[in-house]
């Protein structure tokens, strides 16, 4: 029988695929891939779309898609069967990724295309394919010397497997710790939602009581809500020192990412020195909308000149609350979740938790998808397809009538899958034989499951989680683009990316969207306008505080990628406090290890690129202020004529044209920041 890997002639077989199929599949596609680029790279093949891009094309997809099955399936079922099937093929992947980047033969007949009379008759995004192959050849090492190129690969195939083994590590060390109370009267103040997941993790386990992990949706309850100070502290330190030399401490050095953390810079300073571009934050921008170093650290230092004094004014108010109304004289890190949580509620008059019971997960997936009607002309409706969990759910988009997009819906966390929110691709559109191929997206989040008949409940964080996530899915989903390379999320500026999925998350504080999205978990009440008003007064609370925390990691990111040799890597836990000391206005424990859980810059694709939350940030809040124009004009938030501009300047373009090319067709202008310091209420009044 066929491996199902290899089928792509629709939705992954997610109800056959096992792990004893990764390394057959993979070693065909492997084999099939060289043996196209020994054609394509012949002098007899010309240099034209049809000849030679389009076969490379087609080929890269097929590997592409199947190896894409296996890394979601390593991400969202951790098992040591999966990890295996994954880690054994992943030096074989990364070795032919980079023989290809390093083909000078390819590398030259593009060069060739894009210097002929043709490229000038292609479509503009055929040509920004040519451009960006041509440049992420140079970046691959295919202009190095003959000699260079074997330790050139082999770097790229060191660094796959750290980035692998990074992401292990913290997940191990996160699968380690449990605190486990018999004691009722040490849960004081934790919600009961939280304690009825406890208990549940604790009958699981074979254990009397409750069970409380470091995974989200059970840490963060404790550190917000529990009274008892001692257990924060501990949750707080084992949360804090996950994959550290303290693993050590629990018989597992070799969970210690610090030693990965060294070795993964050396080498990606080593790579930059080949390919003569100085250090790695400058390999990392060629691709970007950002265009040096220095740009994108002026950018943030100017954004944390506006935003300490709001975060220390934060602070003052904090520590002064925990002093005179808590007895709290020396707050301490595992004390300001808890504390800000009292004072949101002395000041503003509700808790989280309140909020809480009104978002039932069935209420918010309705609003979700009503808004995302609403704006783009859009229909979603529930289907079956084969999946790689009980929970997860399947859903078709339509736009008049017609199926233009499919996705997956992975919403509640397990000890198997990698913490965090992500979206990723399927299936990307783009025009065959046949037709035109729709797009299918995995949107995968990690709340809290339903517990004791009950439907989920999610935070209004989670809320954004889920409107942010859904973004991303959007920006690859409602793409009009036929070319495979530049349809979707596909060839979008990396430090862009985000404007979708920030822009979506502003409707999560509207009026007129939240109403028709809640309804309270018991009684059914729609959520009160009070309440409402209450988290809108509250919706810039800590802003400066959150804002500057971003910044502290934004700029840790990018000195320490800047200023790394591959002889002289710095050390990341003296430069994240160095950084601290310029930028912070909470300042943790000396033993708090942050670098070695950094899996955003270490073990994903945002190394020297985590400014892009903020420049995305920028963009997404000008964007958003078109509905806010449209809205003091009379019209309704969830304006159609808007929406579909925002469609077809953004979303629909993919990355067939610069983002900001984008940007400045959907506004009429250059982008300004004007309206993130609004929106984050860092505005003098």
């Amino acid at each position: 029988m066929m491996n199902p890997l290899l089928d792509n002639s629709g939705l992954p077989h997610f109800d056959t695929i096992v792990p004893e199929h990764v390394a057959p599949a993979i070693s065909q596609l492997l084999a099939e891939g060289r043996e196209l680029i020994a054609r394509q790279s012949a002098p007899g093949t010309p240099a034209t779309w049809a000849d030679f891009v389009a076969p490379m094309e087609t080929m890269g997809e097929r590997l592409s898609r199947a190896w894409g099955v296996i890394g979601h399936l390593h991400g969202v079922m951790d098992t040591p069967a999966w990890r295996e099937a994954y880690n054994a093929m992943l030096p074989e992947v990364t070795r032919y990724y980079s023989e290809l980047g390093q083909n000078l033969a390819l590398f030259a007949k593009y060069k060739t295309l894009q210097a002929s009379a043709e490229y000038t008759q292609l479509s503009p995004a055929r040509q920004r394919i040519i451009d960006n192959e041509v440049r992420d050849f140079r970046l691959s090492g295919a202009e190095l010397a003959d000699d260079q190129k074997p330790r050139f690969q082999a770097i790229q195939e060191e660094l796959a497997g750290l980035a692998a083994k990074f992401s292990e590590n913290l997940l191990d060390a996160t699968n380690a710790h449990a605190e486990h109370i018999e004691d009722a009267t040490q849960l004081a103040g934790i919600p009961e939602d939280a304690l009825a997941a406890a208990r549940a993790a604790a009958e699981r386990a074979g254990k009397p009581g409750w069970l409380f992990t470091l995974h989200m949706p059970s840490y963060l309850p404790v550190l917000q809500y529990a009274d008892n100070r001692e257990l924060r502290a501990r949750m707080y330190r084992a949360y804090a020192t996950r994959a550290s030399e303290f693993s050590a401490d629990k018989g597992h050095a070799e969970w210690d990412n610090a030693p990965l953390i060294q070795r993964i810079l050396a080498l990606r300073a080593e790579l930059s020195t080949m390919l003569g571009l100085g250090d790695y934050a400058q390999v990392s921008l060629v691709p970007k909308m950002a265009d040096t170093p220095a740009q994108v650290l002026d950018f943030l230092h100017q954004l944390a000149q506006r935003a300490k004094p709001f975060a220390e004014r934060d602070m003052q108010e904090l520590r002064a609350f925990a002093a005179k109304e808590l007895g709290l004289a020396d707050l301490q890190a595992w004390d300001t979740a808890w504390t800000s949580e009292k004072l949101r509620q002395a000041r503003y008059a509700f808790s989280e938790q309140e909020v809480k019971q009104y978002f039932p997960e069935p209420k918010v997936l309705a609003g979700l998808f009503g808004v995302v009607e609403g704006l783009f002309g859009v229909s979603i409706q529930a289907e079956q397809a084969p999946t790689w969990h009980p929970d997860v759910r399947f859903f078709r988009i339509e736009r008049a009538g017609k199926l233009i997009g499919q996705f997956y819906l992975d919403l509640y966390a397990r000890d198997t899958k990698r913490g965090g929110a992500w979206m990723d691709s399927a299936i990307t559109r783009r025009r065959t034989a046949t037709g035109i191929q729709t797009p299918v997206a995995y949107l995968v989040c990690n709340f809290p499951a339903p517990v004791g008949g009950k439907p989920a409940t999610f935070s209004h964080d989670d809320v954004q989680t889920l409107f942010h996530e859904t973004g991303h899915g959007l920006h690859h989903l409602l793409t009009q683009v036929e070319d495979l390379w530049v349809s979707g999320i596909n060839g979008v500026e990396w430090d862009a990316v985000e404007l979708p999925s920030q822009f979506m998350e502003n409707f999560c504080w509207e009026w007129d969207v939240l109403s028709q999205m809640t309804a309270h978990v018991d009684s059914g009440e729609a959520l009160p306008r009070t309440l409402f008003n209450k988290m809108l007064a509250a919706r810039n609370f800590q802003s400066g505080l959150q804002t500057v925390r971003q910044l502290e990691f934004a700029l840790f990111d990018m000195r320490l990628h800047h200023e790394s040799t591959a002889t002289h890597p710095l050390d990341a836990q003296k430069l994240i406090d160095e950084v601290r000391r310029e930028v912070a206005v909470i300042i943790p424990p000396a033993w708090q290890r942050f670098p070695n859980s950094f899996s955003h810059i270490f073990a994903g694709g945002y190394a020297a690129g985590y400014y892009s939350y903020k420049w995305a940030e920028v963009l997404s809040a000008d964007a958003y202020e078109a509905f806010e124009e449209a809205r003091q004009q009379g019209r309704p938030v969830l304006d159609r004529d808007t929406g579909e501009r925002f469609l077809a300047e953004v979303l629909a373009v993919g990355g067939s044209r610069p983002a900001l090319e984008s940007f400045r067709k959907f506004r009429g202008r250059e982008p300004r920041i004007d309206a993130l310091l609004r929106h984050s209420g860092m505005v003098e009044n």
